[in-house]
């Protein structure tokens, strides 16, 4: 497993464990009717929260080479591997079309 991989997954145990705390934080530093004060307060917490811990620092990567581009959000695999996979026949419901 490359190191690309290996990040990757750890980034998404991080939001999976800080979304619910991040959400509370970002609605309530977004709230219009709270005092300047407390929004200003959760703002804060949410920026000391881990970098990792946001959704957009993850990456689809493929799960088997870590190719970053091109990869299905379905079955989370690159277009090289999806198509080795399916002229195998590895892919349930997958089949290469002919006419």
């Amino acid at each position: 497993m490359s190191n690309q991989i290996i990040r990757d997954h750890t980034r998404r145990l991080l939001v999976a464990k800080y979304e619910l705390e991040r959400m509370q934080c970002k609605a309530i530093s977004r709230h219009k009717n709270l005092p300047n004060q407390i929004r200003y307060e959760y703002f804060l917490k949410s920026s000391k929260l881990p970098r990792n811990s946001s959704r957009t620092r993850v990456r689809n990567r493929c799960i088997f080479t870590g190719r970053p581009r091109s990869v299905y959000k379905l079955f989370r695999v690159s277009r090289i591997v999806f198509r080795e996979l399916a002229s195998k026949g590895s892919l349930i419901g997958i089949n290469k079309s002919c006419w």
